[in-house]
């Protein structure tokens, strides 16, 4: 069974709450469809004018059996939602007339839903910009304890099968932070590990990427790493890591007995980390391409709680497929 196949069969194991904040989409009423008919979810919550959606939905004759609406200016939870939103963001000043004005946006409402947990999971980002669906994610549902940076990774699958995990491979971060600080490198780390075990079922080795080997070059951005390197050892993650390799070193295990001979992760890496975003989108494209692989992704890592976000140009399957991913992750 391919990754789909696998992130959706767990998601429907799961019976788990999914909210789609962007509800008056016309590809997330489909999706929302398939996601019901296909039991990816126990519930899907629309948010939005319920007029609206009803209207949509009609124009592109989609049933919303099964599917509940959500308007969060008429909701019953607007109060509760708004005196919790006033407590998270007081300190910077918010006011309590402006959180329960602002609480009815809907990635904020479809956060606070999941903080909450009357929601498992979000997803969104059709209709919305990474930075908009970021910031209500991080305002509201936060960062893992411990951890300052959330981050994006992608499951690189299809490659030959002696590479990670039968042809599987997390790439980290190619979607979010452009140029890390050593300790917020030191977060993708952690959190790309968490999410290869939870994508690929394994459990995580990672490598830190650089143009350099084990010193074997000096420049900032080799420092950087290093620096990294020390950050995580300080740490004392659960799971096994290294760097700063180059990628051949970290893959190929003759070149790493050559260049970073003991090295822990000797054939053994499903986890690539890159030193910035611009490596690592160029890397995941060029496996992509040139590799013919099938890149999943990006999916959020780092947040307390499941958040996906999407491309604009998502399709309904698109939608379909991240949700049944975010779900997969849910507790």
């Amino acid at each position: 069974m391919n990754f789909e196949g696998l992130m959706k069969e767990k998601a429907r194991s799961m019976n788990k709450v999914l909210v789609l904040p962007e509800g008056t989409d016309s590809r997330t009423i489909k999706a929302a469809r398939i996601i019901v008919d296909e039991k990816l979810a126990v519930h899907v919550v629309l948010l939005g004018k319920v007029f609206d959606i009803q209207k949509t939905a009609e124009k592109e004759g989609v049933s919303l059996n099964g599917i509940d609406i959500i308007c969060p200016h008429a909701d019953t939870n607007l109060n509760k939602y708004a005196c919790e939103y006033y407590e998270l963001r007081k300190h910077k000043g918010m006011t309590e007339e402006q959180a329960k004005n602002d609480i009815t946006d809907p990635l904020r409402w479809g956060s606070m839903m999941v903080r909450l947990a009357d929601a498992d999971a979000i997803v969104a980002g059709a209709v919305s910009t990474t930075g908009d669906v970021l910031r209500a994610g991080i305002s509201i549902i936060g960062t893992v304890p411990g951890l300052r940076v959330a981050s994006s990774c992608f499951v690189m699958t299809g490659l030959e099968e002696k590479w990670g995990v039968n042809g599987s491979l997390v790439f980290s971060d190619c979607a979010v932070v452009p140029n890390p600080l050593p300790d917020h490198l030191a977060d993708i780390a952690e959190g790309a590990a968490q999410s290869c075990r939870e994508f690929l079922g394994v459990e995580p080795v990672v490598a830190l990427l650089s143009f350099s080997t084990k010193g074997s070059a000096s420049h900032d951005d080799v420092n950087k790493v290093q620096e990294t390197v020390k950050i995580l050892k300080a740490r004392n993650p659960d799971f096994i890591f290294d760097g700063e390799l180059q990628v051949d070193a970290a893959l190929v295990p003759s070149i790493t007995d050559s260049k970073a001979p003991g090295s822990p992760v000797r054939g053994k890496v499903n986890t690539l980390i890159f030193p910035d975003l611009s490596s690592g989108n160029i890397a995941y494209k060029l496996v992509q391409r040139l590799g013919n692989a099938h890149a999943y992704g990006p999916f959020l890592q780092g947040f307390a709680k499941p958040i996906s976000d999407l491309s604009r140009g998502a399709s309904v399957e698109d939608i379909v497929t991240t949700s049944a991913v975010t779900l997969s992750r849910a507790k």
